[in-house]
């Protein structure tokens, strides 16, 4: 897992969770290597079309939803290397790091409790416990809402302790768009932000009908 020293230093991905409202910064959790590969699947959401109707056919009634998964690998075998410079490691292996991705999706203690005494005192609805925004930060230039749909893990090796010292994560995400938050807030403003700039990239070139083998539209 050890770089090559001439190498350009690459960005990390990760994550960034913020408050509901999207105005403070929780906490990241950065990924220990990027991911190999990312599957992008983006579902076309058209009008309905019924016969006869043929002025819903160019139609779309908002943006696609987008589904990504990935996997992320995290290996302690070059910190247990150098064990006094990495003390954290050899008492934990990488259980720190899966607890940071697996905290994505629990509610916090306090908050479990503080539900658990609303039913007990006969509060007769509870509302859904409250969770951060999550930021899938891949670069500058891609930083877009998220939930978790799917989280996988495989622990390859342990330490002599039964620490997990390597492991595969494997991740569903769904891209929350302005159908999923309020227009306006800060989740929604960051989907438009990359909604712009996809926007942008996709009319750097003007239509070339000769590319195609075309000289117009019959």
């Amino acid at each position: 897992m050890t770089t090559f020293p001439g190498s350009p230093q690459t960005l990390r991905g990760g994550f960034v969770l913020m408050d509901g409202e999207g105005k403070l910064v929780l906490r990241t959790v950065a990924f220990q290597y990027n991911p190999d590969t990312l599957h992008r699947s983006l579902t076309p959401r058209g009008a309905k079309i019924d016969a006869g109707d043929r002025l819903e056919g160019l139609r779309l009634v908002g943006p696609p939803v987008e589904t990504i998964k990935l996997e992320i690998e995290f290996d302690a075998t070059d910190r247990l290397e150098h064990p006094q410079q990495n003390q954290a490691t050899v008492q934990d292996g990488i259980a720190p790091e899966l607890a940071e991705l697996e905290a994505i999706l629990t509610p916090d203690p306090a908050a479990l409790e503080a539900a658990d005494a609303l039913a007990r005192t006969g509060t007769l609805e509870v509302l859904p416990l409250p969770s951060p925004m999550v930021l899938l930060a891949l670069g500058r230039n891609r930083l877009v809402p998220v939930r978790i749909t799917e989280f996988g893990v495989v622990e390859e090796a342990y330490d002599t302790r039964l620490n997990p010292i390597r492991a595969r994560i494997s991740l569903g995400l769904r891209v929350l768009s302005i159908d999923d938050l309020a227009f306006g807030s800060k989740g929604a403003q960051l989907f438009m932000a990359a909604a712009r700039r996809r926007d942008t990239l996709s009319k750097r070139k003007p239509p070339n009908m000769q590319a195609l083998g075309l000289t117009g539209v019959p």
